[in-house]
């Protein structure tokens, strides 16, 4: 691990005085609720602890009197100028300017890992987003689950987990048989065929005509004379493998690259005369899980795949779920639920300690069944967690975009990574928590200003760049390696922008701790506006204070110093775009 969170250093610091401080009570100290964060407010200090009102109930004394107790001990530690008791008992630390000095000189010797962690002790976890039906090109809708699983598996990465980034391809379904016939009628079009207005229930995009003309080029009139049977099978490789690219593609374009893309037909196909999904069904049913029974009628409106007779059901009850989940059809083919089953089975058995599953705010209904599979198949030994994102809302100066230029229906995922730049995507798409909708407006994401966070962002980044550039055209005999860069005299760093500037760097690896405990990148977003803002007021504060700007012709240790600082913002700023999987470009113009 690169860099412990300060303030869980401080919690132990803490913990071990109250360890040495007789209470004269019989009970074992609990020190597990104490928390040490920043104050809400910084003119306060630096760090703020509950430990005086968690410990108060405990030792029998007003929360006041306790915090008493423990002031003079922390006030002993070599890294705290004061400790104050503030309001009912909270105990307010400021530390000392070498402090801040030595936790600038940890940020550069980790060479680009600070915030790195090992709290995942390198656990499996497979993420799997996006997963869209291989019919077509991607959609707006697929963008911000595909945005939020790709940072969320980067972020899990950073803190140490070891990730799989898994796309399901819902290759096996009524749809597939619904796209090869859209293709075919594509093909006859390019035999010149007059094929008219596109029949309700197929695909209409033109997105199948490139795909119709291969087949053409391919096979020439063949496909039309050739058995049906034999025919659907060709036309159904054809487009799975041609809508896969296309959707491969798509991904590419929002820098999204998955390790695995698992496909459902693999867990209906024989092999030795059984399937995954039948090899699942005699482990489970060895179980107790599977069994012959019948459903009683749903409340409400029946859904269609309801049928009163004795069938083969997932007795999920028994694991958390509100019904009994139906197995196999009425003429022998197998339920999606069968492929859910067989499909988490099987990543179980990939060894995967934890899988997530990223899906649309609409597949709310899942989560209770998915859960319940969990634990029947691995007994209670797998983390299942799904995570929902809300929908995405497009705007042009604050009005809605619905309709495409290329599809004709819906926007697709390319025409706007392609108005407005795969970054500007990226991080506006994670600029809000996942459950919240989204407002997405292209005017607002390409304007240069502060109003948008991901130039503000990576402006700040471009303009550590142009410092180092400015240095090599007036002090071009200065060595600003990263080697030179650690032996900078840090202690000359004392103005308060410049401590605040470090305070803010020292909160990124508390910040990835937070966010990957609980599958929040957008923290990262968030934090590095942040600390793109205090780049920019200290600089702006170098304008009206010449003596604070990073270089000083007259004085190389001042220099070397705030150069040191600007090049551990820098990596900051890197390591954090790379999380949400945006560039840090180093000129901006």
């Amino acid at each position: 691990m690169s860099a412990m969170n300060i303030y869980s250093q401080f919690k132990l610091k803490i913990i071990k005085i109250i360890e040495a401080i007789d209470f004269d009570v019989e009970n074992e100290i609990d020190c597990s609720r104490i928390s040490v964060e920043p104050p809400r407010d910084s003119s306060h200090g630096d760090m703020a602890t509950n430990a005086a009102m968690v410990l108060a109930k405990q030792v029998g004394k007003p929360p006041r009197d306790v915090a008493a107790m423990l002031v003079d001990a922390i006030n002993s530690e070599a890294d705290v100028d004061s400790a104050e008791i503030a309001g009912p008992g909270f105990i307010n630390l400021r530390l000392s300017p070498t402090f801040w000095a030595d936790q600038l000189d940890q940020i550069l010797a980790a060479n680009g890992d600070y915030g790195r962690l090992a709290i995942g002790a390198g656990k499996k976890v497979n993420v799997e987003y996006v997963s869209a039906n291989p019919t077509g090109p991607m959609h707006v809708g697929h963008c911000r689950g595909a945005v939020f699983g790709d940072a969320l598996a980067n972020l899990l990465t950073f803190a140490g987990y070891d990730v799989i980034k898994e796309y399901y391809i819902n290759d096996a379904g009524s749809q597939i048989d619904v796209l090869a016939n859209s293709v075919f009628l594509r093909y006859r079009e390019a035999l010149g065929e007059d094929i008219g207005k596109i029949p309700a229930g197929l695909y209409p995009g033109d997105y199948l005509v490139p795909l119709g003309k291969s087949l053409a080029q391919t096979h020439g009139d063949a496909l039309l004379s050739m058995d049906e049977d034999k025919r659907m099978a060709l036309l159904r490789d054809a487009s799975i493998d041609a809508m896969m690219a296309l959707i491969r593609e798509d991904l590419a374009a929002l820098n999204v690259h998955q390790d695995v893309f698992f496909s459902e037909r693999t867990l209906h196909a024989q092999q030795d005369n059984t399937s995954k999904i039948a090899q699942m069904l005699d482990v489970m049913r060895e179980k107790g899980f599977v069994y012959e029974g019948s459903l009683p009628p749903p409340k409400g409106e029946l859904p269609e795949d309801w049928e009163d007779r004795e069938q083969t059901l997932f007795r999920s009850t028994d694991v958390g779920d509100d019904i009994d989940r139906p197995l196999v059809k009425s003429d022998g083919t197998y339920t999606y639920f069968a492929a859910d089953v067989a499909y988490f089975k099987d990543k179980f058995d990939r060894g995967f300690d934890r899988t997530v599953f990223v899906l649309g705010a609409d597949h709310g209904g899942y989560v209770k069944r998915l859960k319940a599979v969990a634990k029947a198949v691995s007994g209670g030994k797998t983390e299942l967690d799904v995570l929902l994102c809300q929908l995405v809302k497009l705007l042009r100066d604050g009005k809605p975009v619905t309709m495409s230029k290329r599809s004709g229906e819906f926007i697709t995922l390319r025409e706007v990574v392609e108005e407005v730049g795969r970054d500007a995507v990226r991080f506006m798409m994670l600029y809000r928590k996942p459950e919240a909708p989204l407002d997405f407006d292209f005017a607002k994401v390409t304007e240069q200003s502060r109003d948008n966070p991901v130039f503000y962002v990576q402006y700040a980044y471009a303009r550590t760049c142009s410092v180092f550039r400015q240095v090599a055209s007036e002090l071009p005999d200065l060595d600003v390696s990263d080697a030179a860069l650690k032996t900078a005299d840090l202690s000359l760093l004392t103005d308060e922008s410049e401590i605040g500037l470090i305070k803010k760097m020292t909160e990124f690896p508390r910040m990835i701790e937070q966010a990957a405990r609980s599958d929040e990148p957008h923290r990262v977003a968030f934090y590095l506006y942040e600390l793109a803002s205090e780049l920019h007021a200290h600089w702006n504060k170098g304008k009206e204070t010449p003596e604070l700007r990073f270089i000083n012709n007259k004085n190389v240790d001042i220099t070397l110093a705030r150069l040191a600082m600007l090049r551990a913002v820098a990596s900051i700023l890197l390591s954090g775009l790379s999380i949400v999987g945006a560039d840090a470009p180093q000129e901006m113009r």
